[in-house]
């Protein structure tokens, strides 16, 4: 059996600019936007955009695990920040606020992806996250900053209440309001 080819150069590059295009016009146009939108402003003729992805629904799905590999890799560099000598607590801080401001630009996409009910059927890059989630957590608890209780779970339920729709300020308010919740000074202060 022949391994599989390397796909080329520029099927790559029409990729990357598929899903590029894919993300900015779901968000300016909203779910509705068309795949011929989506193929012009990523310059690529509609044939090509349909050979990488032959509907709607797969091409949101790709444009979600992208965004869901970023957010793996993120959670990544953070724990190797701490692993460095950075504290937990603020990198797990710093790091809610990168999520929830991606999230708020990526609105429409998810809007979108939960319209079409389109999934990232792999869940390499979710699981690498959350793994890395859990290190930070555990990180934080070692330190004495993090509560014991705290979950990857509750991190979770974090970014699923984010104020997205609210303005920049909000959500930075937001932030700073729900970070002590996560901290042992917080649930000192309710003993």
């Amino acid at each position: 059996m022949t391994p599989p080819r390397a796909p080329r150069a520029d099927a790559v590059r029409n990729r990357k600019k598929i899903l590029s295009a894919a993300g900015e016009q779901i968000t300016r146009h909203g779910p509705e936007v068309g795949m011929d939108e989506i193929a012009a402003a990523a310059g690529v003729a509609v044939g090509t955009l349909y050979r990488h992805f032959p509907n709607k629904t797969d091409l949101v799905a790709a444009v979600v695990a992208e965004y869901v590999a970023h957010v793996a890799d993120d959670a990544e560099a953070v724990l190797a920040r701490v692993a460095a000598g950075g504290r937990a607590l603020n990198e797990l801080t710093a790091f809610l606020g990168r999520v929830i401001e991606q999230s708020a630009t990526d609105r429409a996409v998810k809007a979108a992806a939960q319209a079409l009910e389109a999934e990232p059927g792999d869940r390499t890059d979710e699981n690498r996250g959350s793994t890395a989630v859990a290190a930070l957590i555990r990180a934080g608890q070692a330190d004495g900053d993090i509560h014991p209780d705290v979950t990857v779970s509750d991190v979770y339920l974090l970014f699923s209440t984010a104020p997205t729709d609210q303005s920049p300020a909000a959500r930075a308010r937001w932030l700073t309001l729900v970070t002590p919740g996560l901290t042992t000074r917080a649930r000192q202060a309710e003993s």
